[in-house]
This record gives structure tokens, C-alpha cells and sequence, in this order.
């Protein structure tokens, strides 16, 4: 445990600085007892609260997995860091996590993985929120979502599929909930040899930045072994630590306790943040089938090779990217917005007009929910896609856009709808109506 030492739990007399000194594990205690026997006296069982907040909201799982925006099929990949030269974004000059961002992007395709990211309260403090974000800015655009840090990161953890992280205390947490995680910085010198955390991190499966990254995710997921240890040493004393941090303190401030009983604030819902990449997206396709097409889309700057396993890419892009002059280039161009936002004019309109303004686009599709889409084509056509909870909508449109520049015609999906399969995230059945 962090700060279980003399030197951070005695003052210069000697004496402990600490009234009382909050344990969750009574191997905690006898940890202390070894290192620093003058504050053993001090030590209380009482819990670990942030455990127990976590532990109650696991029933609500599938509302922060909608509120980050996660689809059907779709892997919530979480990264997660502490602070320091040896965390997974560090700055001793060798940090993983800015230079495993552009190869997440880049390995990963948006329909398949949504990516999130949990960086401790002292990387935002010490290095100003504003240096984080400029830091980030190309992977949010991609389509990575930072987690507040102090409000939201239980509830993206509970969400989560997989963790990549470090010896920080999320990551732990990670493990004690049965989720896979990967070891992208993991530091034994930093923490104490007979510490819990220190066995998870010397036996936990570690990322190899050298190899592919989605191979490595498949195997992890396939190979996966929750460590119930983990969740053992986390809290020895489960649900419990609301009574008895409650006692402990009213105990100190020599009070009364009250005769209600005491409890934690349940976590609340996080707004939501689905992903919306705003950098030019390759988008590779297949036709493999009547109606049938298959789609992969990738936000990362080093596109995925194109041609030899008879794939067609073509370029979509945001139409507020900042990469304003890609516009001009690009084979299709959507947005997300209310059907009827008056600065946008009905979705029909902004098509015309967007076809108008870059001549080389092939198709413009509005958004108007997350599942639903206007879409019109150079040739005119104008088609309403829509389906159940399935791909991006923007996804629907590039598949659409495969299917006419492979010379086939929009009316053939209008009765059966057009089969999309998003390699690994499922196949669904877009309805095609034409207007």
C-alpha cells in the first residue's frame, strides 16, 4: 500500500502523524506492524469504501456501457494509469501510452473497439488539464474518451472488457472484478515485495508494444482466469466499511453516532459520450454477398494494407474535422445531429448541399440518432437506413457507399435491407428505404 512506511506515517519526534490510519485488510496490518511497529496502534480494519460503492453498482453495467456509447459486439478497452516516471503514462522518457495510442487506433477498428482511458488525479493536477488534453487531442478524435477521474472512472471500470494498465490502483481494482487486464508499464521496484499488488503484478499478462495489439486482446479475452485473490484482498470486510468508517470517525471526534444507519451514495449515471472520431477514417470493404457487405474502419494514421486480401477502401470523414482540407477528398462525409436542428435545415438538405460543396464526395449521410441515418447519393437517390442496436450509423453509410461503387443498385436493398457484418462485432440487418 502506498505511503505504508515510516518515513510518510511518523513526524520528526517519532510519533505517528496519524490519529488513525484506515486498513481494508488485516494482511495491511500486519504489514505495518512490520515496517513501521511505532503507528501499528493506529492501524483500523474498516474497509475500503470506493470498493463497495463499485461492488453495488456491477447490476447497472449495461447503462455505462451505453452512456460511453459501447455497441452491440463491441469491446470497451480501458486504459488506465497511475502517476510517476514508471506508469503506463509516465514521464521518465520511456511512457507507454503515447506511443501505443496511435497503433490502438490505427490495429483496432471503431466498430469493433471503443477506447477509453483513466489517468490519475495527479497527471491531471500536476500537468494541467489542458497539457492532457492537447496530449490526447489526436486519439479523442479518433475516438478516445478520457473517464473523469474523480466521478467516472468506477463506473467506465465496471463497464470495461479489457484493461491495459499498470501497478496503479485501477488497474487492481480491475483484477479484483474478474476483468482481463495487460501490464503495458509494470514497475516491481515501486512497490513493496510482500504486498499483494506486488504478486498480481509479477504474475499478470503483460503487453508486448513490439506485436500486434489486436491478437493480443483475442488472446487475452480467450485465455482469461479472473484472480479471485485479488477481490480477496481488496476489501476483507465487504459492504461494511460505510458502518464502520462512520464509527471510527464519530469514536475520534468523541460523538454520538446516529441512529440511522450509514451508507454510501450509489454512483451516478455518467453523461453520454458515445465515440464520434472526427479524423479521416479508411474504411475497407467487401461485397460478400446479395445485399451482403462486410466493413472494417479504422481512425488510426497508418491505415491497415488495402488490396491483396480483395478489400476496397475508400476515405469518410466528419464533416467538422479539423482536417478541413480532406473534405475535398473524401468519398463520404457524414455528421450526427437532431433531425430537425434548425442550423442544419432538414437532413435532406444538408445532403444537397454538402454533395454541392465537394464535388468528388459520393454520398453525404446525416445521423439523426444512434441507429438511424440520412443518406443521399451523387446520383440522387435519397435513403433512409435504420436498423436495432447495431453499427454506428456512419458505418451504415460507408457499407451502402461499398455496395454502390461495386455498380449495384440501391433499389435491390430495398425489400430484403442490406447485411452488415463488422468483422468481429457482429452481423446486423440495415433496413434501406427509399424516399
Amino acid at each position: 500500500m502506498f505511503g505504508l512506511s515510516p518515513e510518510w506515517l511518523l513526524g520528526p519526534d517519532g510519533a505517528p502523524v496519524a490519529d488513525a490510519l484506515v486498513l481494508s485488510h488485516p494482511e495491511q496490518e500486519e504489514r505495518l506492524r512490520a515496517v513501521c511497529p511505532e503507528a501499528a496502534h493506529t492501524g483500523v480494519l474498516a474497509g475500503d469504501p470506493c470498493w463497495d460503492r463499485i461492488l453495488a453498482a456491477r447490476a447497472h453495467r449495461d447503462r455505462y456501457r451505453r452512456a460511453l456509447g459501447v455497441r452491440a459486439g463491441q469491446r470497451l478497452v480501458l486504459l488506465s494509469s497511475t502517476w510517476g516516471p514508471d506508469a503506463l503514462f509516465g514521464d521518465g522518457g520511456d511512457d507507454t501510452l503515447p506511443a501505443l495510442l496511435p497503433r490502438l487506433t490505427s490495429e483496432l477498428p471503431v466498430d469493433t473497439h471503443r477506447l477509453a482511458a483513466v489517468l490519475h488525479p495527479n497527471l491531471w493536477h500536476g500537468h494541467g488539464p489542458g497539457q492532457i488534453r492537447s496530449w490526447l487531442d489526436r486519439a479523442r478524435r479518433a475516438g478516445l474518451t478520457l473517464i473523469d477521474p474523480l466521478h467516472g472512472w468506477r463506473q467506465a471500470l465496471i463497464a470495461a472488457d479489457a484493461v491495459i494498465g499498470d501497478h496503479g490502483a485501477v488497474t487492481y481494482y480491475a483484477a479484483a472484478l474478474g476483468t482481463p487486464v495487460l501490464l503495458g508499464a509494470a514497475p516491481l521496484s515501486a512497490l513493496a515485495p510482500d504486498a499483494p499488488v506486488h504478486a498480481f503484478v509479477r504474475s499478470a499478462p503483460r503487453l508486448d508494444p513490439a506485436a500486434p495489439l489486436r491478437p493480443q486482446l483475442d488472446a487475452l479475452l480467450a485465455r482469461h482466469r479472473p484472480l479471485p485473490e485479488a477481490a480477496e484482498f481488496v476489501s476483507a470486510v465487504p459492504h461494511e466499511a460505510a458502518p464502520r468508517l462512520r464509527r471510527l470517525f464519530h469514536q475520534l471526534l468523541d460523538l454520538p453516532e446516529p441512529p440511522w444507519p450509514a451508507r454510501l451514495a450509489p454512483l451516478p449515471l455518467p453523461p453520454y459520450e458515445p465515440a464520434e472520431p472526427s479524423v479521416p477514417l479508411h474504411v475497407r470493404t467487401w461485397i460478400t454477398g446479395p445485399g451482403e457487405v462486410r466493413l472494417e474502419r479504422y481512425a488510426g494514421p497508418h491505415p491497415a494494407p488495402c488490396g491483396e486480401d480483395g478489400a476496397v477502401a475508400h476515405t469518410a470523414l466528419h464533416e467538422d474535422t479539423r482536417e478541413q482540407d480532406r473534405l475535398g477528398l473524401a468519398d463520404a462525409v457524414f455528421r450526427y445531429g437532431a433531425a430537425d436542428d434548425p442550423r442544419l435545415g432538414p437532413p435532406e438538405r444538408w445532403a444537397a448541399e454538402t454533395l454541392d460543396r465537394f464535388p468528388q464526395c459520393a454520398l453525404a449521410a446525416y445521423a439523426t440518432g444512434p441507429a438511424e441515418c440520412v443518406v443521399r447519393t451523387r446520383t440522387g437517390a435519397l435513403v433512409e437506413l435504420s436498423g436495432p442496436d447495431g453499427p454506428d450509423p456512419a458505418a451504415n453509410a460507408s457499407a451502402l457507399h461499398a455496395w454502390l461503387a461495386a455498380g449495384k443498385d440501391v433499389a435491390e436493398l430495398a425489400d430484403s435491407g442490406l447485411l452488415l457484418d463488422t468483422s468481429g462485432a457482429g452481423t446486423h440487418r440495415v433496413r434501406v428505404t427509399l424516399r
